[in-house]
Protein backbone atom coordinates (compact mmCIF):
# COMPACT_ATOMS: atom_id res chain seq x y z
CA UNK A 1 0.00 0.00 0.00
CA UNK A 2 1.68 3.22 -1.10
CA UNK A 3 0.45 7.25 -1.01
CA UNK A 4 -0.14 9.36 -3.69
CA UNK A 5 -0.39 13.22 -3.64
CA UNK A 6 -3.26 14.68 -5.22
CA UNK A 7 -4.04 18.48 -5.86
CA UNK A 8 -7.18 20.22 -5.93
CA UNK A 9 -7.53 24.07 -7.24
CA UNK A 10 -4.09 24.44 -6.29
CA UNK A 11 -3.99 22.00 -2.26
CA UNK A 12 -2.46 19.04 -2.28
CA UNK A 13 -3.46 16.12 -0.01
CA UNK A 14 -2.05 12.50 0.47
CA UNK A 15 -4.08 9.76 0.13
CA UNK A 16 -3.51 6.19 0.21
CA UNK A 17 -3.37 4.26 -3.00
CA UNK A 18 -7.14 2.59 -3.45
CA UNK A 19 -7.13 -0.82 -3.32
CA UNK A 20 -10.71 -0.82 -3.42
CA UNK A 21 -13.35 1.75 -1.88
CA UNK A 22 -10.89 4.87 -1.50
CA UNK A 23 -10.33 3.30 1.91
CA UNK A 24 -7.57 5.21 3.71
CA UNK A 25 -9.02 7.77 6.90
CA UNK A 26 -7.04 10.97 5.50
CA UNK A 27 -9.51 13.47 5.94
CA UNK A 28 -9.37 16.57 3.76
CA UNK A 29 -9.94 19.92 4.30
CA UNK A 30 -13.08 21.47 4.39
CA UNK A 31 -11.75 24.32 1.77
CA UNK A 32 -10.70 21.50 -0.29
CA UNK A 33 -14.28 19.69 -0.12
CA UNK A 34 -15.56 23.20 -0.93
CA UNK A 35 -13.52 23.51 -4.14
CA UNK A 36 -14.96 20.15 -5.31
CA UNK A 37 -18.28 21.26 -4.38
CA UNK A 38 -17.72 24.07 -6.78
CA UNK A 39 -15.90 22.10 -9.28
CA UNK A 40 -19.08 19.85 -9.61
CA UNK A 41 -21.33 22.74 -9.56
CA UNK A 42 -20.03 24.34 -12.29
CA UNK A 43 -20.54 21.43 -14.31
CA UNK A 44 -24.11 20.46 -14.04
CA UNK A 45 -24.42 24.27 -15.00
CA UNK A 46 -22.10 24.62 -18.08
CA UNK A 47 -21.64 21.42 -19.43
CA UNK A 48 -25.38 19.72 -17.79
CA UNK A 49 -27.52 23.05 -18.46
CA UNK A 50 -29.17 22.16 -15.29
CA UNK A 51 -31.64 24.82 -13.61
CA UNK A 52 -30.52 27.15 -10.89
CA UNK A 53 -32.68 25.53 -8.23
CA UNK A 54 -31.88 21.60 -10.03
CA UNK A 55 -28.31 22.37 -8.72
CA UNK A 56 -29.21 24.22 -5.39
CA UNK A 57 -30.98 20.73 -4.40
CA UNK A 58 -27.60 18.85 -5.47
CA UNK A 59 -25.91 21.51 -3.33
CA UNK A 60 -27.89 21.40 -0.53
CA UNK A 61 -28.10 17.26 -1.14
CA UNK A 62 -24.13 17.44 -1.15
CA UNK A 63 -23.07 19.53 1.74
CA UNK A 64 -25.59 17.46 3.90
CA UNK A 65 -23.56 14.55 3.31
CA UNK A 66 -19.79 16.76 3.46
CA UNK A 67 -21.53 17.32 6.99
CA UNK A 68 -22.11 13.38 7.66
CA UNK A 69 -18.41 12.44 6.09
CA UNK A 70 -17.01 14.91 8.82
CA UNK A 71 -18.35 13.66 12.02
CA UNK A 72 -16.60 10.26 10.69
CA UNK A 73 -13.23 12.30 10.17
CA UNK A 74 -13.35 12.00 6.21
CA UNK A 75 -14.29 13.94 2.91
CA UNK A 76 -15.95 13.24 -0.29
CA UNK A 77 -12.83 12.25 -1.97
CA UNK A 78 -12.55 9.48 0.79
CA UNK A 79 -15.87 8.24 1.33
CA UNK A 80 -16.51 4.60 1.28
CA UNK A 81 -19.18 2.23 0.51
CA UNK A 82 -20.06 1.52 4.29
CA UNK A 83 -20.54 6.05 4.60
CA UNK A 84 -22.95 5.96 1.83
CA UNK A 85 -25.27 3.03 3.26
CA UNK A 86 -24.53 4.38 6.77
CA UNK A 87 -25.43 7.90 5.30
CA UNK A 88 -28.72 6.20 3.90
CA UNK A 89 -29.60 4.57 7.05
CA UNK A 90 -29.21 7.79 9.15
CA UNK A 91 -31.47 9.37 6.39
CA UNK A 92 -34.72 6.60 7.35
CA UNK A 93 -33.73 6.88 10.87
CA UNK A 94 -34.48 10.92 10.73
CA UNK A 95 -37.91 9.97 8.83
CA UNK A 96 -36.50 11.39 5.62
CA UNK A 97 -39.19 10.02 3.19
CA UNK A 98 -37.85 7.50 0.45
CA UNK A 99 -38.46 9.83 -2.49
CA UNK A 100 -36.26 12.00 -0.95
CA UNK A 101 -33.70 9.37 0.04
CA UNK A 102 -33.77 7.85 -3.41
CA UNK A 103 -33.06 11.75 -4.78
CA UNK A 104 -29.44 12.15 -2.65
CA UNK A 105 -28.10 9.09 -3.53
CA UNK A 106 -28.88 10.31 -7.06
CA UNK A 107 -27.26 12.96 -6.20
CA UNK A 108 -24.26 11.37 -4.64
CA UNK A 109 -23.97 8.99 -7.73
CA UNK A 110 -23.61 12.01 -10.01
CA UNK A 111 -20.83 13.29 -7.62
CA UNK A 112 -18.83 9.88 -7.95
CA UNK A 113 -19.28 9.48 -11.87
CA UNK A 114 -18.27 13.31 -12.15
CA UNK A 115 -14.96 12.47 -9.69
CA UNK A 116 -14.31 9.32 -11.32
CA UNK A 117 -14.36 11.72 -15.24
CA UNK A 118 -11.63 13.68 -13.43
CA UNK A 119 -9.97 10.91 -12.07
CA UNK A 120 -10.12 11.88 -8.33
CA UNK A 121 -10.91 8.61 -7.19
CA UNK A 122 -10.65 4.96 -8.40
CA UNK A 123 -13.93 3.32 -6.87
CA UNK A 124 -17.34 4.94 -6.88
CA UNK A 125 -18.84 4.40 -3.26
CA UNK A 126 -22.20 4.71 -4.86
CA UNK A 127 -21.94 1.36 -6.63
CA UNK A 128 -24.40 -1.45 -5.62
CA UNK A 129 -26.10 0.84 -3.56
CA UNK A 130 -29.60 -0.12 -4.23
CA UNK A 131 -32.21 2.98 -4.39
CA UNK A 132 -34.53 2.90 -1.94
CA UNK A 133 -38.09 1.40 -3.08
CA UNK A 134 -40.58 3.50 -3.25
CA UNK A 135 -44.26 3.32 -3.23
CA UNK A 136 -46.58 4.32 -5.74
CA UNK A 137 -48.97 6.56 -5.37
CA UNK A 138 -52.25 6.38 -7.08
CA UNK A 139 -54.38 9.71 -7.58
CA UNK A 140 -57.42 10.43 -5.46
CA UNK A 141 -60.52 10.80 -7.36
CA UNK A 142 -62.88 13.80 -7.03
CA UNK A 143 -66.38 13.72 -6.26
CA UNK A 144 -69.11 14.26 -8.67
CA UNK A 145 -70.26 17.57 -6.52
CA UNK A 146 -65.88 18.95 -6.03
CA UNK A 147 -65.55 18.67 -9.76
CA UNK A 148 -69.11 20.48 -10.39
CA UNK A 149 -67.96 23.17 -7.79
CA UNK A 150 -64.54 23.86 -9.75
CA UNK A 151 -66.30 23.82 -13.36
CA UNK A 152 -68.91 26.41 -11.96
CA UNK A 153 -66.26 28.33 -9.98
CA UNK A 154 -66.00 31.42 -12.48
CA UNK A 155 -68.16 34.47 -11.14
CA UNK A 156 -68.20 37.64 -12.99
CA UNK A 157 -66.93 40.11 -10.66
CA UNK A 158 -69.27 42.62 -12.70
CA UNK A 159 -71.92 43.62 -14.64
CA UNK A 160 -69.82 44.45 -17.27
CA UNK A 161 -69.25 43.04 -20.85
CA UNK A 162 -65.56 42.16 -20.60
CA UNK A 163 -65.81 40.36 -17.02
CA UNK A 164 -68.96 38.23 -18.40
CA UNK A 165 -66.80 37.66 -21.47
CA UNK A 166 -64.20 35.89 -18.82
CA UNK A 167 -66.31 34.11 -17.11
CA UNK A 168 -67.42 32.55 -20.48
CA UNK A 169 -63.68 32.13 -21.24
CA UNK A 170 -62.94 30.42 -17.66
CA UNK A 171 -65.49 27.91 -18.16
CA UNK A 172 -64.52 26.83 -21.53
CA UNK A 173 -61.36 26.82 -20.50
CA UNK A 174 -61.75 24.64 -17.22
CA UNK A 175 -64.80 22.06 -19.40
CA UNK A 176 -61.91 20.85 -21.98
CA UNK A 177 -59.28 21.30 -18.86
CA UNK A 178 -61.45 18.34 -17.48
CA UNK A 179 -63.29 16.18 -20.04
CA UNK A 180 -59.57 15.90 -22.01
CA UNK A 181 -57.57 15.42 -18.38
CA UNK A 182 -54.77 18.07 -19.81
CA UNK A 183 -51.73 20.21 -18.78
CA UNK A 184 -52.46 23.76 -18.30
CA UNK A 185 -49.01 24.03 -20.36
CA UNK A 186 -51.05 22.16 -23.30
CA UNK A 187 -54.69 24.00 -22.60
CA UNK A 188 -53.19 27.35 -23.12
CA UNK A 189 -50.84 26.50 -25.90
CA UNK A 190 -54.32 25.02 -27.91
CA UNK A 191 -55.10 27.21 -31.07
CA UNK A 192 -58.54 27.84 -33.11
CA UNK A 193 -57.66 25.50 -36.12
CA UNK A 194 -56.96 22.87 -33.29
CA UNK A 195 -60.58 22.84 -32.37
CA UNK A 196 -62.49 20.28 -34.25
CA UNK A 197 -65.82 21.07 -32.63
CA UNK A 198 -67.92 19.03 -35.35
CA UNK A 199 -65.94 16.06 -34.83
CA UNK A 200 -66.22 16.16 -31.61
CA UNK A 201 -62.33 16.53 -30.56
CA UNK A 202 -59.19 18.75 -29.84
CA UNK A 203 -55.54 18.42 -31.07
CA UNK A 204 -53.54 18.98 -28.36
CA UNK A 205 -49.39 19.25 -28.64
CA UNK A 206 -47.64 17.92 -25.29
CA UNK A 207 -44.05 17.67 -23.87
CA UNK A 208 -41.17 17.40 -26.86
CA UNK A 209 -44.46 19.16 -29.42
CA UNK A 210 -46.16 15.57 -29.59
CA UNK A 211 -49.30 16.13 -31.29
CA UNK A 212 -52.13 14.22 -29.74
CA UNK A 213 -56.16 13.83 -30.56
CA UNK A 214 -58.38 14.58 -27.70
CA UNK A 215 -62.04 13.15 -27.22
CA UNK A 216 -64.34 16.02 -25.84
CA UNK A 217 -67.55 15.67 -24.46
CA UNK A 218 -70.62 17.75 -25.42
CA UNK A 219 -70.26 20.15 -21.97
CA UNK A 220 -66.87 21.08 -23.21
CA UNK A 221 -68.08 21.70 -26.78
CA UNK A 222 -70.83 23.68 -25.79
CA UNK A 223 -68.73 25.99 -23.41
CA UNK A 224 -66.37 26.40 -26.21
CA UNK A 225 -68.71 27.13 -28.70
CA UNK A 226 -70.71 29.35 -26.58
CA UNK A 227 -67.14 31.45 -25.79
CA UNK A 228 -66.08 31.63 -29.21
CA UNK A 229 -69.64 33.34 -30.40
CA UNK A 230 -70.13 35.69 -27.19
CA UNK A 231 -67.14 36.19 -25.30
CA UNK A 232 -64.03 35.92 -27.20
CA UNK A 233 -64.98 39.24 -29.32
CA UNK A 234 -65.06 41.01 -26.39
CA UNK A 235 -61.91 40.20 -25.23
CA UNK A 236 -59.71 40.03 -28.35
CA UNK A 237 -60.96 43.73 -29.09
CA UNK A 238 -58.65 44.83 -25.85
CA UNK A 239 -54.99 45.95 -27.07
CA UNK A 240 -53.51 44.63 -24.15
CA UNK A 241 -54.77 41.24 -24.54
CA UNK A 242 -53.20 39.13 -26.51
CA UNK A 243 -55.34 36.96 -28.58
CA UNK A 244 -52.50 34.65 -30.66
CA UNK A 245 -49.75 32.57 -30.11
CA UNK A 246 -46.92 33.17 -33.39
CA UNK A 247 -49.05 34.72 -34.88
CA UNK A 248 -51.62 32.23 -34.61
CA UNK A 249 -55.36 32.68 -32.80
CA UNK A 250 -55.49 30.74 -30.29
CA UNK A 251 -58.44 29.16 -27.30
CA UNK A 252 -57.16 31.33 -24.45
CA UNK A 253 -56.95 34.94 -24.08
CA UNK A 254 -54.73 36.12 -21.13
CA UNK A 255 -56.18 32.98 -19.03
CA UNK A 256 -53.47 31.06 -17.51
CA UNK A 257 -53.52 31.83 -14.29
CA UNK A 258 -56.88 32.45 -13.90
CA UNK A 259 -57.63 28.74 -14.78
CA UNK A 260 -54.40 27.44 -12.69
CA UNK A 261 -56.28 28.84 -9.95
CA UNK A 262 -59.92 27.74 -9.99
CA UNK A 263 -60.27 24.88 -7.08
CA UNK A 264 -58.25 23.58 -4.82
CA UNK A 265 -58.40 20.49 -7.15
CA UNK A 266 -56.31 22.45 -10.26
CA UNK A 267 -52.46 22.68 -10.24
CA UNK A 268 -49.70 23.76 -13.00
CA UNK A 269 -49.45 19.89 -14.07
CA UNK A 270 -53.46 19.27 -14.48
CA UNK A 271 -56.00 17.70 -11.95
CA UNK A 272 -53.55 16.91 -8.58
CA UNK A 273 -57.13 14.80 -8.13
CA UNK A 274 -57.81 12.61 -10.70
CA UNK A 275 -62.17 13.22 -11.65
CA UNK A 276 -63.90 9.96 -10.96
CA UNK A 277 -66.40 10.54 -14.19
CA UNK A 278 -65.44 11.90 -17.58
CA UNK A 279 -67.94 15.16 -19.21
CA UNK A 280 -70.58 13.67 -21.19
Amino acid sequence: MHFLREEVAGESYELLSPTSDNAHTFPVSSEANSHLLAGFLDYLKVEKGLAPLTISAYRSDIIQFTDFLQRRKRALLNARRNDVRDFIQELFANAVDGRSVGRKLSTLRHLYRYFLLDKLIEDDPTLNINAPKQWKVLPKSLARDEMDAILHSPRASSNHKQSEAMVLRDRAMLEVFYAGALRVSEIIAIKLEDLKLDLGYVLVRGKGDKERIVPIGKSAQESVAEYLKHARPALVGKKNLAASVSGTPSLQVDAPASVANRGRGVCKHGLSRQPAHATS
